[in-house]
This record gives structure tokens, C-alpha cells and sequence, in this order.
């Protein structure tokens, strides 16, 4: 059988899923190693091997691995520490300021003390050139190679590790950009080389250079980490595929992630929304918001269809024009700090306790409340079973904990001092989870929630209940949800080009041109992958505005209405989705529409694990009943003896009612008193609000049904 493995190095831990053809998937996970992240890596491979039956050494099981595709957090946190390589820039005489310049927009308009972000390369490492090349594509002036010459020496003498190059207008023609990258090669073969009109040539000159830098600022950090975990791989025998997350939901090769580092910054938490989606759909629904609470930090997005995309976003305040998922990511984890600001109001992270030293009740020499604390000592983590019982938490250290420098400094107990941090966290989360959806023209009270990450099930009942979600679904990879998420994506390429018309004028051979060009280039990268024709789609989407708007939406546009030079039939998918984003069209006033740049992605259709579905049970859990132990309800603000149920024995049909803890070897279930839970047929634990029964009945009632 196939075996293939979903790999997520988290900020605390590693996760692994793995998949064979019909079998259920395997969860397993380990302490991350910050060090070196490969390192965990390989210790998790080794501890699958041994729970293989019989148990195998990691030398042998390593070469029946199939494929493993991986998830990073490299390039992130190299941004998120400013821990990236030191690079220097190549632009076009005059402009060399306009990384640090920016748009001219401050971000906080009414913040006078608001610093600028430091820009990731340094002002006398950012040499102008002469030469310019006008917006048709033609030479204005010749390029000074002399001028390259001896900014090269200056990045030699300063030890500069990787050169990003990116001029003016180069979009329109890349020659002035090829012939520098040509004499970085030769004089600096060791540096890391970003060329923007290989990675994003598109308008939009800031956009353009401040992707080009963090490229640069990122790559050697990733290809430092590739060869280790290559190395890693290779020398335990592994000679399966690699393939790399990558930030718009897809994957792929190891060496094209080399080349286009930036493509990674949201590796991590990218297999997240497809996952949602898959466990979703057995209610019939075809969108919700999927969450993901880790160690360190707590990501939201939504989906509908699909996972949203968006073609420019921050990282650190970091501009990135590739195309990604949207994903809002917060300082809020299992390992987010408590802590007293200056008018004693208790806050909750950013500062996060990570995998080393951890929280407190780690016993690792932790010394500061994290939210892990708070929910031991409100009894949602059992001490004695954390981890499945591979790990004791010390209770009586979270408690001392809290009491030094929360509840003391503010006069409450240890108790209402951890159901203090445990709201406060839970308002952060939902406040991440509105930025997705209130402010992106969603209501949440529309949308199942998936909460994902060993700590996101304990939270999640909260949460709803401050946005007023009434239906969760909580997978029993729940914990591994990105891992498992990974091993249902795609092979994906993005490719843009600018192509400046209004819509009713447009050149529609020219842009035909323009598509079939780029799904060539697309088909090639697939063809180096190795995927058949019959495996392959070309997605096509146009950024465009009405006439002296300054900002583009791009949306899907079938290709049968480009072949046609439909303008009108365009038009109408362009007000559409204008409306959708901003509530408004401008179609009545007949604005005239003009498109910006036009986009191809390739895709390449891979092998997805396949989905179980249970047999129905019936509706009684007891045999799945543990104990009973006291925990805090939120909703009474007082603790409770609660049932506490095995989730690993549970199945399709299983009711019970709110409040209780379901638990599994990597995650806690918290089913609060205004939620009651049942299984349904793919094994997800989905709790619903009292009363609304209706949320699940008809995905039992079909599987009742379906088994008469």
C-alpha cells in the first residue's frame, strides 16, 4: 500500500499524519527542535517506525515512504525575528528609497509615534543604477554595467549574502534585469539571487521590489534548512517525493522552493482550509471558517468552495504580491504569556512560551503563566494523560505560576485568575476570527467552525459563543489538521503578466497570446513533475477596476469568454464579485472596466488519502465513558464534575450532552454547557447549540437512511 506523510513543524510541536490507501490516518507528534527543525523531523519518522506493527527501525522504514510533503515555518520566522540573510539591492537610479518609502501611507494615520518598518535591506546596501527602460518596454538609457560592477564589489566587501534585482518598468522588458543577474552570477556565484521578473513581473514597482527583497532576505535561511532536512532524509534512507507547501494552498518540488523562497512564508498553516472544507461537506455545507491554535500562534481563514486567495498581503509589515491564502495569523497559542500592563489589565501573548522551556506545567524550567497553565488548573487538560500520557504536567507549577504574577498582583484566586487569562485568550482568538469574516463581508453565524491544533477544541466553544456560531466540527485530526490538509493538495504554479486595457478595447488575440504563454510555462514545471495530461488544469483570473480606481479584484473568468471577447459577459462577473467584496457596483452607471494583469495557475491533480466513513452506532456513548472530573463552565463561572468521554472509542452516532471532555492522545474537547456534540459518518466530533439539532439531523438521517 501507499504510504505518504503530512509533515507541519509548528513553533512547540511537529505533526505528523500518515495515509495508506484505505487505512485510517495515523496521528503522531513531537517536541519541535527551534535549532534545527529537521531535527524533529526525523525524530518523529523514528517514532512511527517504532509504532509500526511489527515495529520497524527508522533505516527501514524509511524507504517505504512513498511521499512526504512538508510544511515549514522557516521563511516566517526569519521574518517574523528579522533573522534573514543580509542582502543588498540593485534598482534603478533614483528609486533605491522607495523599500524604505513605501507607499507614503502611514499604517496607524493617527499614531504620531509610529515608526516606519525597518526595511529588510539597508540603505547604503541598496545601489541605484542607471538605465531605464520606459513603461512600452523600450530603452530610455542604456544600462551602466559599470555601475553593477561596483555595487558587486561593495556587497563582496560587506559580505552581502544574497543580491535582489529589481528595476523599473522591467515588467515590460526584462533585459536590463537578465543582464545584471548575468554579472551577479559570474562575480558573486555564492550569493542568493532574486530576480523580480522571475518571481513577479507585474506592475506596480513597490510591490515588485518589496516581494524581491524578502525574497532574498529569506532564501538562504530556507536553502540552509532543505539541505539539512535532504540530508536528513537521504541518509535514513529515504528516496521517495519531497514536496513543499506553499502559500496558495498547493505544493511543490524542493528546488523550485529554493528558487522562490517567499513562496513559503505561509507554508505551515496553508493546508488548513482544504482540509476544513473536506470535513464540512458530510453536512452539506460548502464553506466555514477553519482556526488553528498552536504553541505560539493562532491562524483563521475562510473558505467557500475553496479556500480564499488573495494576491498581496503582509508578513511583519512586510509587502508580498504573490498569490496567497488569506490567512490572519495572531500571537495566540498554548503558549502565549500572561501578563499585567501598565493600568493592570491582564493581556495574553504576543510573548510565547514556545516548545523550550514551555509553559510552566511542562517542567522545563518555564517560569511564566501561558495559557497551557490556565487550562490545568481549570481541569480541560488532564496531567496525567497529556500527550496521551507521554508527557505529566506539573500542576502544583502552573498554579505557583499564575498566583506570582497574575492572581496576586491583581487579588483574585489561582482559579479566577486562569479563567481570566482563558477568556482573555478565547476573546483574541474570536477577535482574529472576525478580521476574516466581519471585515471580509462574511457572517460568521453562517459558517460551520472548525477549530484546529491540540489547544484550538479546548477554546472553541468560547469562541462561538461570542461570535454566536452554533454548529463546530472538530475532526479527529483536529490536531494535525494542516499535515492532514497537506496530503490533499494540489500541485499548483502561479504565473502573472500585466496587461494594461480597458475592457471594451482589449486586444483579445494579444491577451490569448499572453494566457497560452504562461499555461506553457505552467505545463512544463508539470511536465518536470511528472504529471499526465489528464491531470491538469489551467485556471485563469483577470485583476481588474473601473476606470481611475486605484485598487483590483481579481476573480476567475472562464476561458471560453476570453476566446469570445465577451467584455460584457466579464463585466458582469467583475460588478459581481465587486459587489460581493464591497457591497457595491458601479454597473448601473456603466463605468467603463479595464483589466490590469491577467493570471494562469497550473495545476497538477494528485492522489488524495481516502475518506472513511463509519457505520452508524446508535446514539448511546457510555461505552466510551472514562470518569468524571471537575472542570470550570464558562457559562457559570464555577467548576463542575463533567463526564469525560474517550474520543478514540466514540463513533458515527454517539450523542452526548454539554458539559463534558472528549479526549485523545493529541487533543482535548471541551463541550461547554451551551453545546451538546455528536459523531458523524467521517468520525468529527460536531458540536452544536443546544436546541439546534437541525444543524446535524439531516447528515444522520441520511446515513440512517442509507443503511436500511
Amino acid at each position: 500500500m501507499t504510504l505518504k506523510i503530512g509533515i507541519d513543524v509548528g513553533g512547540t510541536f511537529t505533526d505528523f499524519v500518515v495515509t495508506r490507501d484505505g487505512a485510517e490516518p495515523a496521528i503522531f507528534k513531537t517536541l519541535s527542535t527551534p535549532s534545527d527543525p529537521s531535527i524533529a523531523v526525523v525524530n518523529g519518522l523514528a517514532e512511527i517506525a517504532a509504532s509500526m506493527h511489527p515495529p520497524m527501525t527508522l533505516e527501514a522504514f524509511a524507504p517505504t515512504i512513498a511521499t512526504i510533503v512538508h510544511g515549514t515555518t522557516v521563511t516566517t520566522n526569519a521574518t517574523l525575528t528579522g533573522s534573514g540573510a543580509k542582502s543588498g539591492l540593485l534598482t534603478t537610479e533614483g528609486v533605491r528609497d522607495a523599500l524604505e518609502m513605501r507607499r507614503g501611507v502611514r499604517e496607524e494615520q493617527y499614531n504620531n509615534r509610529y515608526t516606519n518598518v525597518k526595511p529588510l535591506v539597508p540603505r547604503y546596501l541598496r545601489a541605484g543604477i542607471p538605465g531605464r527602460v520606459d513603461r512600452d518596454g523600450n530603452e530610455a538609457a542604456a544600462l551602466d554595467l559599470d555601475a553593477v560592477r561596483s555595487a558587486i564589489e561593495l556587497f563582496r566587501a560587506e559580505g552581502v549574502q544574497a543580491v535582489s534585482i529589481c528595476f523599473l518598468n522591467s515588467f515590460a522588458n526584462p533585459a536590463h534585469e537578465q543582464a545584471a543577474a548575468d554579472m551577479v552570477r559570474r562575480e558573486l556565484p555564492g550569493a542568493y539571487l532574486s530576480v523580480s521578473t522571475d518571481l513577479l513581473p507585474s506592475i506596480r514597482f513597490y510591490e515588485r521590489v518589496s516581494t524581491t527583497a524578502l525574497n532574498s532576505y529569506v532564501g538562504p535561511k530556507l536553502n540552509h534548512y532543505l539541505d539539512q532536512l535532504v540530508g536528513r532524509l537521504k541518509g535514513i534512507g529515504f528516496d521517495g517525493l519531497l514536496l513543499i507547501m506553499q502559500s496558495n494552498g498547493g505544493v511543490i518540488s524542493p528546488q523550485l522552493a529554493r528558487e522562490k523562497a517567499a513562496l513559503t512564508l505561509l507554508s505551515g498553516p496553508a493546508g488548513g482550509p482544504g482540509a476544513g472544507l473536506h470535513y464540512v461537506r458530510v453536512h452539506g455545507q460548502n464553506k466555514c471558517i477553519i482556526t488553528d491554535m498552536g504553541g505560539t500562534s493562532f491562524e483563521a481563514s475562510v473558505a467557500v468552495d475553496a479556500p480564499m486567495i488573495k494576491n498581496d498581503g503582509e508578513i511583519a509589515r512586510h509587502k508580498i504580491a504573490l498569490p496567497m491564502l488569506d490567512i490572519h495569523t495572531i500571537g495566540a497559542g498554548g503558549g502565549s504569556i500572561g501578563w499585567l500592563d501598565e493600568g493592570g489589565l491582564l493581556r495574553m501573548g504576543p510573548a510565547s512560551a514556545g516548545a523550550d522551556p514551555g509553559p510552566a506545567c511542562y517542567g522545563k524550567g518555564g517560569r511564566l503563566p501561558a495559557t497551557t497553565d490556565a487550562n490545568v488548573v481549570l481541569g480541560y487538560l488532564d496531567p496525567e494523560f497529556f500527550a496521551g500520557g507521554k508527557m505529566k504536567l506539573d500542576v502544583e507549577a502552573a498554579r505557583a505560576t499564575i498566583f506570582e504574577h497574575i492572581a496576586k498582583p491583581m487579588g483574585l484566586s489561582i482559579e479566577d485568575a486562569a479563567a481570566g487569562m482563558y477568556r482573555v485568550a478565547c476573546n483574541n482568538m474570536a477577535q482574529g476570527v472576525r478580521e476574516v469574516t466581519i471585515k471580509r463581508g462574511f457572517d460568521p453565524r453562517e459558517f460551520p467552525f472548525i477549530p484546529a491544533g491540540g489547544a484550538g477544541p479546548i477554546h472553541s466553544c468560547l469562541i462561538c459563543e461570542e461570535l454566536e456560531i452554533p454548529l463546530q466540527v472538530v475532526p479527529r485530526e483536529s490536531s494535525v489538521l494542516c499535515a492532514f490538509g497537506m496530503l490533499m493538495s494540489e500541485l499548483k504554479h502561479d504565473f502573472v503578466r500585466t496587461f494594461v486595457s480597458r475592457l471594451d478595447a482589449a486586444d483579445w488575440t494579444k491577451l490569448e497570446g499572453i494566457i497560452t504563454a504562461m499555461a506553457t510555462d505552467g505545463a512544463r514545471q508539470l511536465d518536470e513533475e511528472r504529471i499526465p495530461e489528464g491531470r491538469r488544469r489551467f485556471d485563469v483570473k483577470l485583476d481588474c477596476r473601473y476606470v481611475k480606481q486605484y485598487h483590483e479584484v481579481s476573480f476567475v473568468v472562464p476561458q471560453a469568454l476570453i476566446a469570445a471577447g465577451d467584455a460584457q459577459g466579464i463585466a458582469r462577473d467583475f460588478h459581481a464579485e465587486h459587489n460581493r467584496l464591497y457591497g457595491y457596483s458601479l454597473e448601473a452607471e456603466n463605468t467603463p472596466v479595464e483589466i490590469i494583469n491577467v493570471r494562469v495557475q497550473a495545476i497538477g491533480v494528485t492522489d488524495k488519502p481516502v475518506a472513511r466513513h463509519e457505520s452508524w452506532a446508535g446514539e448511546d456513548a457510555a461505552h466510551a465513558l472514562k470518569g468524571r472530573r471537575a472542570v470550570y463552565i464558562p457559562e457559570t463561572r464555577k467548576f463542575r464534575e463533567v463526564p469525560v468521554f474517550d474520543g478514540h472509542r466514540m463513533r458515527h452516532g454517539n450523542r452526548i450532552e454539554g458539559p463534558a471532555m472528549i479526549e485523545q492522545e493529541t487533543t482535548a474537547i471541551f463541550v461547554s454547557a451551551s453545546f451538546d456534540c455528536v459523531v458523524d459518518a467521517l468520525g468529527s466530533f460536531a458540536l452544536y447549540q443546544k436546541g439546534r439539532a437541525d444543524l446535524v439531523a439531516s447528515c444522520i438521517k441520511d446515513m440512517k437512511e442509507a443503511l436500511v
